[in-house]
């Protein structure tokens, strides 16, 4: 059997499908995109004698099984790297795989790979078995994501992608939800199985490694962080009106946990955010600065940008809490990061953040800023609530790993 995987975000592992298809091929392969060699792969029963091909936009640097091959056919003077670029590639991989004689083919995301009438299969070549990994249709959903004709026209390639799949796999119950509620796509066609978590949130970040990252980021140990992204969607600004509501409320202090007899006295922590800074010109990211500066919250705040996922436990680990009142997740793993290091969440209670989060968190309403301070002042407070949140987060992190997403996505 020969199975085409497309593995073209493997050129992106800092992103949310990057993240996904890295952590799915090391645990399918048994490799390490760094060229670390780990454990076989053939703990996946009826995989023993398939060929795998990965189909990568760029050659990368592994170490593979002798099982699997790479084919990296853009050209190396290839260098745009937008819309265009995702549209030619989605629609060669789709030829590409039929005239290598694919029995089944994974797109590790929701695309525009369609293999019935490709150019390849005029020429003889058969129609693989086509299984599609959805992550999420915010396009669908949030039609701001769309302002260019190309976005358009993609996106409604993507759907005829997503209908013309022979299966798929949905990352969420939520997702799953959408899929047939707005894209008219049938139950039984659906599975749902859930990502897990990086490597790198496999244990706890000891004290040593906090310290470590604390110095490298001029930060003090018991803020309120906020991570993700600063997409408008991640709801950078209620974070933001929240905290400035806690700021005209109490004065500010290096946080220290308080006791009851100490609540008269209350002060709270600086906030720190992390993520890509964006241009003002973006319609879909918040102007950060400028709404902190409008806050006069400049004192208040720490903007670190772009944070190497090295340094995420660490940084997690240093929060007192983390806030995130998404106002869409197709799986939502930021919550489940932090948790995974101890530290108590608030986050929304729409889309998948529930389904995600159970009962290990503090759920509000994305859109009231309000709830939101009043959340966290509860949980700067609450010492038990605290204790409580730590512990059942830790277990819920937990329930998720690669190990059953592969199957899942393999069987």
């Amino acid at each position: 059997m020969k199975i085409g995987i497309d593995a073209s975000f493997l050129r992106k592992p800092g992103t949310g499908i990057g993240q996904v298809t890295v952590c799915f091929l090391e645990k399918l392969a048994g490799f390490s995109v760094q060229g670390g060699v780990g454990k076989s792969w053939q703990f996946l029963s009826g995989l023993h004698d398939a060929e795998i091909i990965l189909y990568t936009e760029e050659p990368i640097d592994a170490h593979l099984a002798e099982s699997f091959t790479v084919r990296s056919f853009l050209p190396a003077w290839w260098k745009r790297d937008d819309v265009i670029r995702k549209m030619l590639w989605e629609r060669q991989v789709a030829r590409e795989a039929a005239k290598d004689g694919c029995d089944a083919f994974i797109s590790l995301y929701q695309s525009a790979t369609v293999f019935h009438g490709a150019r390849s299969m005029e020429h003889g070549a058969r129609e693989p078995q086509h299984l599609m990994v959805v992550h999420d249709i915010i396009p669908k959903l949030f039609p701001e994501y769309l302002r260019k004709v190309s976005q358009r026209i993609h996106w409604r390639a993507i759907e005829r992608g997503i209908r013309g799949a022979g299966h798929i796999v949905a990352i969420s119950e939520s997702t799953k939800k959408d899929l047939m509620e707005n894209l008219g796509i049938a139950e039984e066609k659906i599975s749902v199985a859930h990502p897990g978590l990086s490597p790198a949130f496999d244990h706890v970040a000891d004290d040593a490694n906090v310290d470590l990252v604390m110095q490298k980021y001029h930060l003090d140990r018991g803020y309120i962080y906020h991570g993700g992204g600063l997409e408008v969607r991640k709801n950078t600004r209620a974070v933001l009106e929240a905290y400035g509501s806690l700021c005209d409320k109490f004065p500010i202090s290096n946080f220290q946990f308080p006791n009851k007899s100490e609540n008269l006295n209350f002060k709270i922590p600086k906030l720190v955010i992390s993520g890509r800074i964006h241009a003002k010109s973006n319609p879909l990211a918040l102007d950060a600065k400028g709404l902190i500066k409008e806050l006069r919250l400049e004192e208040n705040v720490k903007l670190l940008g772009f944070v190497p996922d090295e340094d995420l436990p660490a940084l997690y680990r240093g929060a007192a809490l983390f806030a995130y009142p998404s106002l869409y997740e197709g799986f939502g793993l930021p919550p489940l990061e932090a948790m995974s290091q101890g530290t108590p969440c608030i986050v929304s209670d729409v889309s998948s953040l529930p389904e995600a989060c159970g009962d290990a968190a503090l759920y509000v309403d994305p859109t009231n800023a309000d709830l939101i301070a009043e959340k966290m002042s509860l949980l700067l407070r609450d010492a038990e609530l605290r204790k409580e949140l730590c512990e059942k987060g830790m277990l819920q992190a937990k329930k998720f790993g690669w190990a059953g997403f592969v199957k899942a996505v393999m069987q």
